[in-house]
Order: structure tokens, then sequence, then C-alpha cells
């Protein structure tokens, strides 16, 4: 039986999302219509707009629906010209952020370049380490921000510094709902400048039909995932983790668990075992029944070494060689360890052919 674990890729449909997304397809109406069927739609957004809302801890005005926290983002770093006009981002961001940067800022320095809207991740994709120990980084007097919480929001509480970011950004398939919708939330007191232009929903930000199916599950789910949050669920998937670190280093000394002495994701371990290419590895894995990737999904595909571990300074070959394993809520204490077994079975046939 296979075992998933890549769930900061993507995580399973939740039924709460699924039972959502099944009701909505009953409704016809379009949301910018003014009729009885229109209004029962529109009701179905703004339902999933409180949710979101109430999830991430903003105004439901605030919320602005999306195809995906990718085009959130383009819609935030689109408003560079309200801040100053210059966009920068840590060289660990996600590449939604990243590739829109102009100049490469380093806060542990102090060094901004110059920038004045700056990107800023709540929680790296790839290692899971938290930025401000889970803090969601505010704005200040010398910059404002895009925060990515795609990650953080549904496995920890999203908490706020004493100021509040510029924008944040987050998506429904990262926390039990469906692929294809995401939202863009602006703190900010003046609305958006829209970049898709057109018949004006989202109240004249976002142009084009919102996909109320894709919406509704996305609130079910942020509902769902809060409640999760609330009860301390994820704090049995840290202990799995855990577990699966130990059994690991007990199998290879060489193996380095990339962030274990930072504050991280409950569910995250990026493994690196120089000279092991992390490629070859969810290849071998795979064969052997279990999902897991070589970086975020939007670049695992890609033979390259990690440009997130290469900025935190690991060598071209090192930073090629790692692996994210990504728990998820249904994960159990027999996956974690079948997952190890099999890994170091992998790991030590790996090194007679090095031998």
């Amino acid at each position: 039986m296979r075992v998933y674990l890549d769930h900061n890729a993507t995580t399973p449909l939740r039924a709460e999302a699924r039972d959502a997304m099944i009701a909505a397809m009953d409704v016809v109406g379009n949301p910018s219509s003014v009729h009885s069927e229109g209004r029962a739609a529109k009701m179905l957004v703004e339902r999933a707009r409180a949710q979101v809302a109430q999830l991430v801890g903003c105004k439901t005005t605030q919320v602005i629906f999306t195809s995906s926290a990718t085009e959130a983002a383009g819609l935030a770093v689109a408003q560079k010209g309200h801040h100053g006009g210059v966009f920068g981002a840590l060289a660990t961001e996600h590449d939604c952020l990243g590739v829109w940067s102009e100049v490469e800022i380093d806060l542990a320095s102090g060094d901004l370049a110059g920038a004045d809207l700056v990107a800023i991740s709540a929680a790296n994709s790839e290692t899971g380490i938290l930025g401000d120990a889970g803090r969601v980084i505010g704005s200040t007097a010398q910059y404002s921000t895009v925060c990515d919480i795609t990650q953080l929001a549904g496995k920890m509480a999203v908490r706020y510094q004493a100021e509040t970011p510029s924008y944040a950004i987050l998506s429904a398939h990262k926390m039990g709902g469906p692929k294809g919708v995401g939202a863009l939330i602006n703190f900010t007191a003046d609305d958006p400048e829209p970049v898709l232009r057109g018949g004006g929903q989202e109240m004249n930000r976002r142009s084009g039909t919102e996909n109320v199916i894709g919406i509704a599950g996305f609130g079910a789910a942020a509902e769902a995932s809060g409640r999760d949050v609330d009860a301390g669920r994820w704090e049995a998937v840290a202990e799995l983790r855990n577990i699966l670190e130990q059994t690991i280093a007990t199998a290879s000394e060489q193996t380095i668990f990339v962030g274990e002495d930072k504050p991280r994701l409950p569910n995250t371990t990026c493994m690196l075992t120089p000279g092991w290419k992390g490629e070859t590895q969810v290849m071998q894995m795979d064969l052997a029944g279990f999902a897991v990737s070589a970086g975020s999904a939007c670049s695992s595909g890609k033979v390259k070494a990690s440009k997130v571990l290469q900025a935190m300074g690991y060598n071209d070959t090192d930073a090629a060689s790692a692996i994210r394993v990504s728990l998820g809520l249904e994960t159990t204490q027999e996956d974690v360890q079948r997952f190890a077994k099999a890994w170091a079975i992998k790991f030590e046939k790996h090194q007679m052919r090095a031998a």
C-alpha cells in the first residue's frame, strides 16, 4: 500500500471540503447576478470569505479570492508602486514571489538593498523553518511586506507581530481544500489595483467569475483546519516527525536534518544526505511505494540544486542531495517507520555502490 508523504506539495481533499463542493455544484446562479439564484451563489462565496478570514485573523472584506497563491502573489507585487516602487525578496522565497524580485534582500544583516515592498515567508516550504518563530512578519516604517502564509495556515495558528503585513497569500490545496483557488489578504487601507480587468468581480479587485465550487471547498477546508490547529492535532504530527528523524539518524550518521535546531513546521523534514542526489532518492522511494519530493512542488521536477539550500550556505552538491518529507494528519507511526526502513535499505545500497 502506498504512503503519501508530500503534504507540503498538496494535501488530500478533506471530507468537509468535498461535501461543500458537492453541495455548491447544485447552485446554478452566477454570484454577480442579483436574482435569487445569483444571491444563493453569492452567499456561498461570502460564507467562504468569512471562513478564510477567521482562519487568518482578518476582516472578511480583506479577503480577495484568486486562482492560486501564485496569482495572489502577482497581484500583491503589482501594488509595489503604492509602497515606493522597488520589490525585493529573500533568496529562500518561493518562486511565486522570488521571480518578481528586483533586489535580493538580507534581513539578517538588515540590508534591504533599497527595497520598499519585501516578500517574507512565514514558513519555508522546503525546510519548514519558521520566520520569526512562526509569526507573520509585519510591515514597518522601513518597508511594507508580502507575507507567504501558504504553508503555515492550517498547520499552526497565524500570529501577527505588532504590525500586520501589507499583504498575505495562501492557497486552499495546502490545507485540504481543492487545487486552483487561493486568496490575497489585503491589510492596507486601499483596494489593490486589479491585474485581471473585466467585469469587476471581487469588489473590483480581481475580475473574472468566481470559482464558486472551489471557493466553497476552500472555506470549508479553512474552517476545518482551524479546528484542528485549535485542538492541537499537529502536535502529534510533530512527534511522528521526530520519530522519523531519530530513526533515519540511526541508519545514517551522514544525514543532516536541515533546520532541526530551529522552530519548524510540525510536519516537515528536509533531510540532506551528501553525495546521494535528491532526485534519485525520490525515484527510489517512489518505486518502494512512498511519495516524497526533492523540494517545492513547483521546482521538484527540475533537475537542479535547491536554491533555498544554496542560499543557506550549502554547496551545489549538497544542495542537490536533499529530500523533503512532509507528513499529514492521517500519517501514522507505521507509515513513518515503514518509510524509514525502506529508506535505510536504499541508503545501504547507495553506500555499497559508492564504495
